[in-house]
């Protein structure tokens, strides 16, 4: 659904406007395009560590214009800041007030990327506080920025470095277009990752995957989104919506298969068709999943049932398909949709925030059981996003909905795929477990 709100803050007479009223003013969000660069303008590495080093020179082969040091009043595509080292919270105050200083050169669409340690990897008060100060520091800072630009943050486990594969590849996706929406996150990496044949242009090359409730709205984006990466695609949805998805299956070149998830053996299903249309099976994308809002004190036993059965208890079996099958052992890679209502809760949706909730559980508990196997299970948790169900929000809500974010805006369908595809590739191998929010900093919730 189109924003004719931000179309209109972003012209003429209707900018000049919202800047005399003090109404919000949404920029254009730089998203991602095949081809193009993955960030315009220098990017300045702040930090005196080795890790800084070491990420600066591999920056500079990824053919990214580097500063160690500010050069005044130039126009700054990123600021990295580097604190893999701090050990008290007295650290802190160099190099961040060295990166307030080049602040305001940074550029519409620019990112800031802290580079860091999470405080539960260490039992030193100081280093934890300083560590926890990381967070607070750069949630605060991504609520400050301005035209589109964004703050997000890459935690390394103990004996990970900064220039391992997997901390590369958050490097490389919060730096590009395909982070557009996710703003205020910390993406923890505990393993390094790997993968010969991965590639920025088409990291799903190669692999089969399978995206439940594919027939529209994210699903479907998500298809096209792994499609474009190279991912060879099965597309399952309910028989009702048969026509939808053989279209998009069609559209991306993949298979579909009709099917109900809440049924037995329905994990099998999945599994037999893939193999035998593709020979392998690589990835599971759980997008399938439905609402039927009420409030607690109105909802019946069907409407309750019927969210968490599809929600959560269908890949629940699903899943337990997967870890039994010897066709699910090539870095095998799952990503389930989760919500931000199952972090901040929403009203009228105790059901539905219940099942989400419990995505977030189930990726947590899942993930030492598929790293056996040398995979990862992870969750994207969407906040408000443009598809037809916001659409039918009653229009005061929906620009609540809308400008809730420190964005200011409503998210897009490929906002949620680009996550996801993100999160299936070989090179985030060594993230495992995570919820990942693509939310543009909701105002509400973690």
């Amino acid at each position: 659904m189109t924003d004719k709100y931000t179309q209109l803050v972003n012209q003429g007479l209707g900018r000049n406007l919202a800047k005399k009223l003090g109404l919000p003013q949404p920029a254009f969000l730089r998203r991602y395009q095949p081809g193009q660069p993955l960030i315009t303008g220098p990017v300045l590495v702040q930090g005196s560590t080795p890790g800084a080093d070491s990420l600066a020179a591999e920056l500079l082969a990824w053919d990214l214009d580097v500063r160690r040091h500010a050069v005044p009043r130039e126009r700054l595509g990123a600021i990295i800041l580097v604190l893999d080292d701090v050990v008290t919270p007295e650290d802190l105050a160099g190099p961040v007030l060295v990166v307030a200083a080049s602040l305001r050169d940074l550029g519409p669409g620019g990112r800031v990327i802290t580079v860091s340690r999470p405080a539960s990897d260490t039992a030193d008060p100081a280093a934890a506080a300083a560590r926890q100060g990381v967070d607070g520091f750069l949630r605060s800072l991504a609520k400050e920025l301005r035209r589109g630009a964004t703050g997000n943050g890459v935690l390394l486990a103990p004996d990970v470095a900064p220039t391992s594969p997997s901390s590369l590849a958050a490097m490389r996706f919060f730096l590009s277009g395909r982070s557009a929406f996710v703003d205020g996150q910390f993406i923890t990496v505990t393993g390094t990752g790997s993968d010969p044949q991965d590639t920025p242009d088409r990291p799903l090359a190669g692999r089969t995957a399978v995206v439940t409730g594919a027939a529209r709205g994210i699903g479907a984006e998500i298809a096209r989104t792994l499609h474009r990466d190279g991912a060879t695609l099965v597309l399952v949805d309910v028989p009702a919506a048969g026509d939808r998805l053989a279209a998009v299956a069609n559209e991306v070149r993949g298979t579909a298969l009709q099917l109900d998830i809440t049924t037995p053996g329905a994990g099998q299903r999945i599994i037999d068709h893939a193999v035998q249309r593709h020979g392998g099976l690589d990835v599971v994308i759980h997008n399938a999943g439905i609402t039927r809002d009420k409030l607690l004190a109105n909802m019946d036993e069907a409407k309750w049932n019927s969210v968490i059965n599809i929600n959560i208890a269908a890949q629940l079996r699903i899943n337990e398909a997967l870890l039994a099958s010897d066709h699910f052992r090539t870095a095998p890679r799952i990503v389930s949709l989760a919500s931000t209502s199952g972090i901040a809760g929403n009203r009228g949706q105790t059901n539905y925030a219940a099942s989400k909730g419990g995505v977030m559980g189930m990726v947590r508990a899942t993930a030492p059981l598929i790293a056996a196997y040398g995979g990862t299970i992870n969750a994207v948790a969407p906040g408000f996003i443009e598809t037809d169900m916001t659409a039918r929000i009653p229009v005061a809500l929906r620009e609540l909905g809308r400008r809730a974010n420190s964005l200011q805006q409503g998210g897009q369908p490929i906002d949620v795929a680009e996550a996801i595809a993100f999160l299936a590739s070989g090179a985030a191998g060594g993230i495992n477990g995570q919820v990942l929010r693509v939310c543009g900093q909701n105002l509400v919730g973690a």
